[in-house]
């Protein structure tokens, strides 16, 4: 049985409700994915342009700063080193290595700079380092994520006061299907790092994977659990698995391109104000699937050739999309509420 979170009140229609109010049913996520098609595009639409700027695109930029020998086995990940890849450890990079990366990315338009390290759960020597490289960051004037694993007492904190705005810590999937996909860590795993990162003061990066054998209802499972929590995110991506040889889900069926896009409006409707990221996958979309993800409300993308180990769209082609579709890069703040 799917777990279903506790709904306590729903804004009245056309309110924006207060962020991470309690309010969605697995039941009421799953209706909005089985609406017609242009309803459901009207509708997330709709709460876009209540809530955002809908011409407005954030470049957000993933570097990855140490690469490979992940202990854990998520199914669809290269740097587990469980699984044959390709994908070559790499030690912790040097912080003039991430000073010159995180320039170039400014340079190209990037306004977050994302830092990710395969670990299970980072040690205190190990968050030290990071907090360097983030106040480095930090000084090019770029908004500053981390995606360092599970987080231990303090670690958040350390984190914050060297800079830190977001980190990033994916719930993945709906909790029901979790076990499917990993064995090494538990999702209340997951959801207590979330909590040390809110206690720190440090904003939320969370979002998902679709595409990787889950079912509609699912995925609607996967939303409610963003949406419920409280406050929900203010950054959610949302990835469509990429298929790598050598992971157990190398040959996967690929997702319906619509439900994906389903998926990016039915983020944007339960999550009103949070910037919703059209994240790892692009590269297989092509340009008239991630237009219908920005109509359905996505408006911030991961900006570079590459996200930790897979492929991207490079920044060229963003750059033509976006002026082919009269969109401009830039930081979506949420408008103010009436």
């Amino acid at each position: 049985m799917l777990e279903q979170p506790v709904t306590l009140h729903r804004a009245p229609r056309g309110e924006v409700p207060p962020a991470g109010a309690q309010r969605w049913r697995v039941d009421e996520v799953h209706a909005l994915f089985d609406l017609p098609f242009p309803e459901l595009l009207h509708r997330a639409q709709s709460v876009h342009r209540e809530n955002f700027d809908p011409t407005m695109i954030e470049f957000a930029t993933l570097l990855s700063i140490k690469t490979g020998g992940c202990p854990e086995d998520c199914s669809y990940c290269p740097q587990a080193a469980r699984y044959d890849t390709g994908v070559e450890a790499s030690k912790l990079m040097e912080p003039a290595e991430v000073l010159q990366a995180a320039q170039r990315a400014k340079d190209a338009g990037a306004t977050r700079f994302c830092m990710g390290a395969a670990w299970r759960s980072p040690k205190d020597r190990d968050v030290e380092k990071v907090a360097e490289l983030v106040a480095t960051v930090k000084s090019l004037g770029l908004e500053t994520c981390a995606t360092l694993g599970m987080l231990d007492e303090g670690h958040a904190q350390t984190l914050r006061t060297a800079g830190l705005d977001y980190y990033n810590h994916n719930l993945d999937s709906a909790p029901d299907f979790y076990g499917d996909i990993i064995t090494t860590r538990d999702y209340q795993d997951r959801l207590d790092t979330l909590e040390r990162v809110r206690g720190a003061g440090v904003k939320v990066c969370c979002g998902g994977i679709v595409g990787m054998g889950e079912s509609r209802l699912q995925r609607a499972g996967l939303i409610a659990q963003l949406a419920n929590l409280d406050p929900y995110p203010e950054s959610v991506p949302i990835n469509n698995l990429v298929r790598v040889a050598g992971t157990p889900l190398a040959e996967q069926a690929p997702l319906d391109p619509f439900e994906f896009v389903r998926t990016i409006a039915v983020a944007r409707i339960t999550m009103p104000r949070a910037r919703v990221r059209l994240s790892a996958g692009r590269q297989q979309m092509g340009d008239a699937v991630q237009a219908l993800c920005f109509l359905a409300g996505a408006n911030s993308i991961f900006y570079g050739d590459k996200l930790l180990t897979t492929g991207n769209p490079d920044t060229q082609a963003d750059l033509d999309l976006l002026a082919r579709l009269g969109l401009k890069a830039g930081q979506p703040e949420p408008v103010a509420a009436a």
